[in-house]
């Protein structure tokens, strides 16, 4: 292990270009009173020279925090010394703190007096070095530099629709989180994730996250001389680094899930397949699309609603007319009678029309106001709206009583999940929203359904006879009280100095002001608006658990910030029906589920915008199938996209769905794996292969936990793709024939629609179920096969692990592991479940195939495979 803190004499500063042209250099900073102690180091940072006030004013007294919190993980904090500066707060994304004496810590940190710089560095290795600019450090801009190896291999800053190996020259990278219709590349989307993932082959991986939810652009380019760099550019807010380390990127990411906290572990069902679409016209077509899927043998677990079961688009409100309670409540129990789901989408904004959601919510004082005290008002789908105020300490309560009485067992919508969206928040209302029912979107609803319908000549068999097929305010706290860390006072919170690339325009356009002030503390929108979409995820899962207080709560979110896997999953936004999105998802869903930390994450399978084609949803069908969360969805006015629809397309969808429920036990297994330790199940090849530089930018084919590589076809027209397969031996998925990899691509042709290539990479035991079903109630009823998919050595492992698939707290657990070598199987671990499961065969792949029969899972085994 490296030594302590070392203090290295000053050193020459860079060159500084100032930030706004035409501008003076600005002076950077003058370390001193510098104390150290074993784990942490302190210093007084003072503006070294006249201000230069570029794009709001210079502090010039500072703090330093340097923190040795674990053997891979530095935190360095650089605030203002009255700690009047907004910081995230605490309640939205905890701390960690420190368990380690520096002389444990594979990272060392050092720094320059004079202008004040600072490295972090493992041994020889300089990972982060902030001389590539002085530092600037004012009222409404921060900036800091970085230099970057040559040709860096960086990845992360999400949410955004770019390759997954971010461009290395003249990008930036805009985190305002807004409604971000389409997708498009090169732009802010839904979510901020400031955090990246430095990749340097055998050197390792390291990440850098900056604790930091103002509207920033993060910068990688190159000097005139061809030197790269990374810069921050900030609105505001502190600099609140966390650096960490591992030998790989599997270990990097694993670190950060102890900064942002481990992801939420998701019930068995939710991995079943989901259906959705915006304009569905009745409770009655719901049922249709049920009963089709059933038809045609495809396996539908969840049935979802988008806003058209609201009654005029309205939060906690039945159409009465097309959704009438009495027949949500049937449907539902159809349902769950099959075993089955249902699910509904809760926007946040709430009309002000009169409806008890709204009124309950001016008693109770809970929404966003003006500074002169009115209700703020904007416009989204049911018109005028007010928004809660997730700061206000009132909120959650009314938010859990909205659920509670809506989504009743007994006496409402009984939904499994929860669906949320437009959390950014979406506003319809461009800024400055003045008349905001001038931007109603009008009530182009489909036609209303009669309430009984008459009889059909085509029956839903199981269903009821008429459900045939259709043709107080909290006090606010003034900012820039000293050491509230609420925000400085008199800033421009609408148009500060700096303009980020927000694609939406101004910070204010299409979402909430930004000179909003919250209840409570008092922060303003200006710096907590990145943060709405996840404290929106919060409370929701704190209200879906106030209903069913003993099982997991599903909430899929669209606007995220760091930390919202803890909470909820996600899914990517209204993507379009294009092969371009197509592609891109796998880049996405990687960057979410292995360093984002959200696991639980999926693109609309056959796409949201636009209409799709028949080979372009079959393809999607299979891919869909690959995610973790897998639903498809389309946008109201574009053709239908059920799966049932094209014959290729049903083909499709049944053989990926058979191929993910026989997996969903591996499946469940590495994601519980992943919320217990943080390591990744969707990852990308360099994950695995972190020293194959020919894996460092391939984000076109993707590993399924450490056993799958899925390779899908890329392009229209085509039934090939030139697959990449390391050193390394694979098996193909269906039909166990070998191949070794050598490091170089292999064309994998004849594959037609219905087809998506998969390989069994060597050195693993998958557990599988012998069957699948129509529903994971079904599948988890089947027996196992094991899968042993020998390494070039001989050798294979494998785990598995079970529970009751539902519960927050299991009573009784199996966790098993398997092992292969010199011809053994041996299976030892936990055996606890009252059921006991049985592996009815193994099957050995390679040279020597075979299979054997198998054995009960109650006690230890050792089995000869010869």
């Amino acid at each position: 292990m490296l030594g302590s803190l070392l203090f290295l004499l000053p050193l020459v500063g860079a060159a500084v270009i100032g930030p706004r042209a035409g501008s003076q250099s600005c002076p950077g900073y003058k370390a001193s009173n510098v104390q150290k102690s074993a784990r942490s180091l302190t210093a007084d940072l003072t503006l070294a020279g006249a201000p230069c006030n570029s794009y709001g004013k210079d502090l010039e007294d500072l703090k330093l925090l340097v923190e040795y919190q674990t053997d891979e993980r530095l935190h360095v904090m650089i605030y203002d010394a009255d700690e009047e500066v907004y910081q995230v707060p605490e309640s939205v994304l905890p701390r960690v703190g420190s368990d380690k004496d520096s002389e444990d810590s594979v990272l060392k940190f050092d720094y320059v007096e004079e202008p004040f710089s600072f490295t972090i560095s493992k041994g020889d290795e300089v990972l982060f070095d902030s001389s590539a600019s002085t530092l600037i450090f004012q009222s409404q801009y921060v900036r800091l530099r970085t230099w970057l190896p040559d040709d860096p291999y960086v990845y992360g800053l999400g949410e955004h629709s770019d390759p997954m190996r971010l461009p290395t020259y003249n990008y930036t990278r805009t985190l305002w989180n807004r409604d971000a219709y389409g997708t498009p590349n090169n732009t802010n989307l839904y979510g901020s994730h400031p955090v990246y993932y430095d990749h340097r082959g055998k050197a390792g991986t390291h990440g850098v996250f900056l604790l930091n939810s103002n509207g920033m652009d993060i910068k990688i380019n190159q000097t005139t001389d061809g030197k790269q760099y990374l810069e921050y550019n900030l609105l505001g807010g502190v600099l609140d680094f966390y650096f960490f380390y591992g030998e790989d990127p599997k270990q990097a990411s694993m670190e950060y899930s102890k900064i942002v906290g481990l992801p939420a572990m998701q019930s068995y069902w939710t991995f079943g397949f989901h259906q959705c679409r915006y304009g569905y016209r009745d409770v009655y077509e719901l049922a249709e699309v049920v009963y089709n899927y059933s038809q045609a043998k495809i396996p539908l677990e969840t049935m979802w609603t988008d806003i058209d079961y609201m009654d005029k688009r309205r939060v906690f409100t039945l159409d009465p007319q097309r959704f009438p309670l009495e027949k949500m409540r049937e449907l539902v129990t159809y349902l769950h009678n099959h075993d089955q789901h249902y699910i509904v989408m809760v926007d946040p904004a709430v009309s002000v029309s009169n409806n008890s959601a709204y009124l309950t919510g001016v008693r109770d004082n809970v929404f966003l106001h003006n500074q002169n005290g009115s209700l703020y008002e904007g416009a989204v789908w049911p018109g005028v709206t007010v928004f809660p105020d997730w700061f206000n300490e009132d909120t959650q309560d009314y938010w859990t009583a909205q659920f509670q009485q809506f989504f009743d067992p007994k006496s409402g919508v009984d939904i499994d999940a929860l669906w949320i969206d437009m959390n950014e928040a979406s506003n319809f209302c461009p800024y400055p929203c003045l008349d905001p029912a001038a931007f109603a979107i009008s009530d182009d609803l489909p036609p209303a359904a009669p309430p009984v319908r008459p009889s059909s000549p085509i029956p839903l068999p199981g269903f009821p006879a008429d459900f045939q097929p259709s043709s107080k305010r909290s006090v606010k706290r003034a900012q820039g009280d000293k050491g509230k860390k609420v925000g400085l006072p008199n800033r421009n919170l609408t148009d500060p100095p700096y303009t980020i690339r927000n694609a939406a325009g101004v910070l204010s356009m299409s979402t909430i002001e930004t000179d909003l002030i919250h209840a409570g503390e008092g922060y303003a929108e200006y710096d907590t608006h990145n943060l709405y979409g996840t404290m929106m995820s919060s409370a929701s899962r704190t209200a879906m658990q106030a209903r069913r207080p003993d099982v997991r709560p599903l909430v899929i979110t669209r606007s995220t910030f760091a930390g919202a896997g803890a909470h909820v999953g996600h899914w990517l936004g209204d993507n379009l029906s294009d092969w371009v999105h197509y592609r891109i998802s796998i880049a996405q869903i990687l960057s979410f589920a292995s360093m984002f930390q959200i696991p639980m994450v999926g693109a609309d399978v056959c796409g949201f915008g636009s209409n799709t084609t028949e080979e372009l949803c079959g393809r999607w069908a299979s891919l869909g199938a690959f995610y973790t969360f897998y639903r498809n969805h389309n946008e109201l006015g574009d053709i239908p996209q059920e799966f049932y629809r094209w014959p290729t397309v049903a083909e499709s969808a049944r053989k990926a769905i058979d191929i993910r429920y026989r997996l969903l036990d591996y499946i469940y297994t590495a994601l519980h794996r992943q919320s217990q330790t943080g390591e990744p199940f969707l990852q990308p090849q360099f994950y695995l292969y972190p020293e194959d530089s020919n894996t460092f930018a391939n984000d076109r084919q993707f590993f399924y936990g450490d056993a799958l590589l899925v390779s899908p076809v890329l392009n229209e027209g085509s039934t090939s793709v030139d697959a990449y397969f390391p050193d390394d031996i694979f098996y193909d998925w269906y039909t166990g024939a070998v191949v070794r990899g050598h490091g170089e691509n292999i064309t994998l042709s004849n594959i037609n629609i219905t087809h998506i290539p998969l390989h069994i990479r060597g050195g693993n035991i998958i557990p599988v179920r012998t069957s699948s079903g129509m529903t994971t109630t079904e599948v988890r009823k089947q027996g196992f096969e094991l899968i042993i998919a020998p390494d070039l050595d001989g050798t294979a492992s494998g785990s598995l692990y079970l529970d009751d698939g539902d519960s927050l707290n299991p009573s009784s657990v199996t966790e098993l592991e398997f092992t292969y070598s010199n011809g053994e199987l041996h299976v030892q671990g936990t055996f606890g479940q009252k059921a006991v499961p049985k592996v009815e065969k193994c099957t050995l792949l390679g040279k020597s195939a075979r299979t054997f029969k198998g054995f009960a899972l109650d006690a230890p085994v050792n089995l000869k495979l010869k």
